[in-house]
């Protein structure tokens, strides 16, 4: 691949958005790095463009989404959102309305942050909503679609979220124990998984690939 990619990023002011915001800033592998954002973020570069988006209005935007490589880390959590309505726009909606507008202007390769247990057949409705994006994003023919499935996120985070901290204690306490197919359940940094979604990206292999959670921390790893 050049050494003259583009990106744009979905969830640049989150945990795992702000590890890529920052490793793409500093990787000489890409020139431009567009954020779409509710407000502007605390940060200049030479590199980096800003949209201010209303994101209930994408279309306003869409001639200026344009970039090789969409990285979307968009996520809220059902507490937050206040309903399964309003949880389904920003899990569901907005990812697969910014997939669409971006392929429609020459994007390659979506990489999206998803989460474990993602299942569209799941009786659960969080799950259900992952797995339902998963396959959208996967029908609109991408050259390459990566879906990174993450078990609880480690970071620092700008919101406190009561059910991931029990579950980053209680993850970090069993880790040990999660040996085989319990591995998967072990806490990653959003770090690694930031890590691992560039490396993806610059690999640049056609195709739909899933990476649970283990297998993301296995391949930042080895790199």
């Amino acid at each position: 691949m050049n050494n003259q990619r583009t990106a744009l990023i979905v969830g640049a002011s989150g945990l795992v958005g702000g590890h890529l915001l920052r490793m793409l800033l500093n990787d000489d592998a890409y020139s431009r790095v567009t954020v779409l954002v509710r407000k502007p973020l605390p940060v200049n570069h030479p590199k980096l463009t800003q949209e201010t988006v209303d994101f209930a209005r994408l279309s306003d935007v869409a001639g200026r989404i344009t970039a090789q490589d969409v990285f979307c880390t968009l996520g809220t959590t059902i507490a937050k959102a206040g309903s399964q309505a309003a949880f389904r726009k920003v899990d569901y909606e907005y990812p697969l309305q910014v997939a669409e507008m971006a392929l429609l202007r020459g994007a390659e390769q979506y990489l999206i942050v998803t989460a474990i247990g993602s299942d569209a057949r799941s009786p659960i409705f969080y799950s259900r909503v992952k797995g339902e994006i998963e396959q959208a994003i996967e029908a609109l023919g991408y050259k390459t679609t990566v879906v990174f499935r993450p078990s609880f996120l480690a970071g620092d985070r700008a919101e406190s979220r009561l059910g991931e901290t029990l579950g980053i204690a209680i993850g970090k306490f069993w880790g040990f124990a999660m040996l085989g197919p319990l591995a998967k359940y072990r806490v990653i940094d959003a770090e690694v998984v930031a890590d691992v979604m560039i490396r993806e990206a610059k690999r640049g292999l056609a195709g739909r690939r899933i990476l649970e959670s283990d297998a993301i921390q296995t391949a930042h790893d080895k790199a």
